[in-house]
């Protein structure tokens, strides 16, 4: 693995890590000022100030674990298959996800995630 693939991935597992604890400024540090968030089929979060504001959504969800199942990078990107464990409207919800991570110097470009979003959506139902 390169220098440049190694760095990129500990910095997507500190990331995830840092969602773990609900770590906003280090979230935000991470990412690109012209990231995009995109969460497969939902519409994308274009810019770091858009994202600064996704972020904040989530201050008041409990903190969740993102447990990474495989993750390989090579060069500037970073692929990972993961299931996270969160609440959402005051109910488990377990997601399995794959995400794609591409890097560019340093910070998150883009963040791409495929999921099937029924198990968040259930958590509202009856809401």
């Amino acid at each position: 693995m390169s220098d440049t693939a190694r760095e990129n991935d500990e910095l997507v597992r500190d990331f995830l890590d840092a969602w773990e604890r609900r770590d906003a400024d280090f979230v935000l540090d991470c990412f690109a000022e012209d990231g995009v968030y995109h969460a497969m089929p939902l519409s994308p979060i274009e810019g770091k100030p858009a994202f600064a504001e996704w972020v904040a959504h989530f201050a008041d969800v409990p903190p969740g674990r993102l447990d990474v199942h495989h993750q390989a990078a090579a060069g500037n990107i970073v692929i990972n298959e993961r299931t996270d464990y969160i609440t959402l409207n005051g109910k488990p919800v377990t997601l399995p996800i794959c995400a794609v991570f591409e890097l560019e110097d340093g910070p998150i470009k883009a963040w791409r995630e495929y999921f099937d979003t029924g198990p968040a959506r259930t958590a509202y139902a009856d809401s």
